[in-house]
């Protein structure tokens, strides 16, 4: 069976109850922001590219209210060795609202939408994090905590004069600046943006989207997280993005974006090293692919979604070097049942989930399959795209 996905109302319950517990009294706010699954488009956003994600029923939710003085407190229901932060909030006498980059990983991106916030000087507060999101498993629980963090600040400080792109463009900021992630605009985007039933084409040059519908309930995207997650991609993103610029200026481009398949062929005629034009050649053609997949949506051709999908995680083993045996296993497993039409790894790779599109029909017969025959424990997600974040 796949795994229970709790709605929203009892997370916020559940995350109120650890409030009661850890602060002694009832919290004002409790807000929302998804996960995310890329459905096609891996490693385009940073090169100015098109993107697919659809916001997710996994999400991580944010409850606390005000507190007296000039230092906030944190509390984390996730599994961390350290659960619980304190720390100064800024003040008005600062000339830049900075916030030491200290303490542990997962409280630099709470300390880093703070800084970066965009609606005013907000208060001190208390929180809890409560998220069903799975830690490392390539469905964006870092952004998912920054937008809740945003949200929740937008709550406390009640602004309204921000738009929902600033919105997402600060958490990207939080992410660079304190979490030392140079990722692209994707996972804040769908995680602000989300909307029932809908993916959502993101144009990453323009930062303008468009809403796919995907509302058919004959068909369902099954989420497998490998449950490894290999520690090779601290320097293996960074690296793929230098090799990326990299190709762009020797094509003259001012990136991936403005190339297309000619450009890899000159490449090749220059003796370019093969690395990089593998690099550009999945960036060029994956981001063909996710326009062409857009369409298909639209025309609910999911048979030719299905070999796009399929396509995608191809180009991202061979020639970009992000996936691993564990996702090549499950996606492998999952093609061999009929009834699935497409499957990919999804995320940054080296380990985390795999998104298949799948008949609803034939959704418990490909877990069983995968249950039988993975050599690891995958955990399951049948999904529907879920909505933005929002104050509940």
């Amino acid at each position: 069976m796949a795994e229970k996905i709790n709605p929203v109302e009892v997370l916020v319950r559940e995350a109120k109850d650890v409030y009661r517990k850890q602060f002694k009294g009832e919290p004002d706010v409790a807000v929302f922001a998804p996960g995310r699954v890329n459905l096609i488009g891996e490693h385009t956003d940073y090169n100015d590219g098109f993107v697919m994600p659809m916001a997710l029923p996994l999400v991580t939710v944010i409850v606390g209210k005000k507190a007296a003085g000039e230092e906030s407190t944190v509390y984390t229901t996730s599994d961390f060795k350290e659960k619980q932060v304190t720390f100064a909030m800024p003040n008005q006498n600062a000339l830049i609202r900075a916030i030491p980059r200290d303490g542990p990983k997962w409280s630099l991106y709470i300390k880093g939408v703070i800084a970066k916030y965009l609606g005013g000087l907000p208060p001190a507060f208390t929180a809890v994090v409560h998220s069903n999101v799975p830690l490392g498993g390539g469905l964006s629980s870092s952004a998912s905590l920054e937008v809740a963090t945003y949200i929740f600040l937008d709550a406390l400080t009640g602004d309204t004069s921000v738009s929902l792109t600033e919105k997402a463009l600060a958490c990207q900021k939080a992410e660079h600046e304190y979490a030392e992630m140079p990722c692209g605009i994707m996972d804040q985007f769908i995680s602000v943006m989300g909307r029932q039933g809908h993916a959502l084409l993101i144009d990453c040059r323009s930062l303008t989207s468009t809403l796919i519908p995907v509302a058919d309930e004959n068909v369902v995207f099954l989420v497998i997280n490998s449950n490894v997650k290999h520690e090779l991609t601290g320097s293996e993103y960074p690296t793929r993005r230098k090799q990326c610029e990299e190709a762009a200026l020797i094509l003259k481009k001012a990136s991936l974006r403005d190339a297309n398949l000619e450009d890899i062929q000159y490449l090749q005629s220059i003796n370019t090293d093969e690395e990089i034009v593998r690099r550009a050649r999945h960036v060029i053609t994956e981001i063909q692919r996710t326009v062409e997949a857009a369409e298909m949506l639209k025309q609910m051709n999911y048979h030719k979604f299905g070999l796009l999908m399929t396509k995608s995680h191809l180009s991202l083993k061979e020639d970009y070097n992000v996936s691993c045996p564990e996702l090549d296993e499950l996606v492998g497993l999952a093609l061999e049942v009929d009834g699935v039409l497409g499957s990919r790894m999804t995320g940054g790779g080296f380990g985390g989930c795999t998104v298949s599109l799948v008949y609803t029909h034939v959704v418990d017969k490909v877990i069983g399959h995968i249950k039988k025959n993975y050599k690891g424990n995958a955990t399951f997600y049948i999904c529907k795209p879920g909505p933005g974040a929002s104050q509940i």
